[in-house]
């Protein structure tokens, strides 16, 4: 008996009947065994990442060097950190596997094709930047370069971190948070909408680049005026989620509550706002990327610190390296928030790949 017959015998015993399986168990029964072909190929694709990887080792050791390289192993040894990264993260899903836990597996094997893209992507940057300089030079520095320079500059490059990450979520969540207010009463009720709409529909198109000179004279102080472009995109994007998931919520919940004697708070909090959950998060979302926009642009109104003052500052230095330095952190932050909100949002709608009933 195959592996996958013993863990859908298990999840069957388990849990008694079909109706009460998950969606990742009605999965595991629906999925068909496969060939020893397609089981060879899969391996095939989930050791290509360090081939890959090995690849990009090569090319970097053993193609001679268009330009001069300082301090050489830097960038080597962060291929090595990102192998060995990749080899440990195969390891763990393969003892799992072993151990009945498929879906780790599965999520290697559908991510290995983006990883080795990654080890080639590098491989070939370096080569159009460090070997061959057909990107110019030093205008388009090399990875080792960056990489270098990150680290002479990084005790600057933290506190220009710390500083834009203290105004992303100072903007962010003042914008979400007074988004939620204007989005549920608008979408909860007719009169305020009737007000606040069109408010919404003047000021939400307007681009975040149009407030600076009104900022710069009216705002106490830019590190505020700051604040408040960043915190206008993420309110608009809330508010306009949050109002249309309220609006569509089925007017027969509303109805079954009220003759439950649900009064007007419950059928705000129990009613409208879960249903709605949906859509609002899918706004935080959207209003985090409307804040890692708009950050960049309210850092270059003359506040004193930040990753988007520093690459402003180091592009009139005619410093390059720092600019590109700046920017891979800009990156790695917004992708780290950003898989954080995703990691949130699926914590709160758990329910949605639950139990199917």
């Amino acid at each position: 008996m195959s592996l996958k017959e013993n863990n859908s015998e298990k999840n069957l015993s388990g849990t008694g009947d079909l109706g009460s399986l998950s969606r990742q168990q009605l999965k595991e029964l629906e999925a068909r065994e496969k060939n020893g072909f397609q089981k060879a190929l899969d391996w095939i694709i989930m050791i290509l990442p360090v081939i890959c990887g090995i690849i990009s080792i090569l090319e970097y050791k053993f193609i001679p060097d268009g330009i001069t390289n300082r301090n050489p192993q830097t960038y080597l040894g962060a291929l090595i950190v990102l192998i060995a990264a990749y080899i440990i993260y195969f390891l763990v899903a393969w003892i799992k596997k072993m151990r009945g836990n498929l879906p780790c597996i599965e999520k290697l094997r559908y991510r290995a094709p983006l990883f080795s893209a990654l080890f080639l992507l590098l491989g070939g940057y370096d080569y159009l930047t460090l070997k061959t300089g057909i990107l110019t030079q030093p205008f388009v520095p090399c990875l080792n370069a960056v990489l270098n320079i990150a680290w002479e500059d990084k005790a600057y490059l933290i506190n220009c971190t710390l500083h834009t990450l203290r105004l992303l979520l100072l903007g962010y969540f003042s914008g979400v948070i007074v988004g939620l207010i204007t989005g549920i009463a608008c979408g909860y009720f007719e009169k305020v909408r009737y007000w606040i709409n069109p408010i919404i529909k003047f000021l939400g198109p307007i681009p975040t680049p149009t407030w600076i000179p009104i900022i710069m004279v009216v705002a106490s102080s830019l590190f505020k005026g700051a604040i408040f472009v960043i915190a206008l995109g993420s309110w608009f994007a809330v508010t306009v989620a949050s109002m249309t998931g309220i609006s569509n919520v089925d007017k027969s919940y509303f109805e079954a509550a009220r003759t439950l004697g649900a009064s007007q708070r419950q059928l705000v909090f129990n009613v409208a706002i879960p249903h709605a959950m949906p859509s609002i998060l899918q706004g935080c979302t959207q209003a985090m990327s409307s804040a890692c926009v708009a950050i960049t642009v309210a850092e270059m109104m003359g506040v004193k610190a930040g990753l988007g003052w520093y690459m402003n500052w180091a592009k009139s230095w005619a410093a390059y390296d720092k600019m590109f330095a700046a920017l891979f952190v800009i990156c790695i932050i917004f992708t780290v928030v950003t898989k954080v909100l995703d990691l949130i949002k699926r914590r709160l709608l758990r329910w949605q790949n639950g139990v199917v009933k």
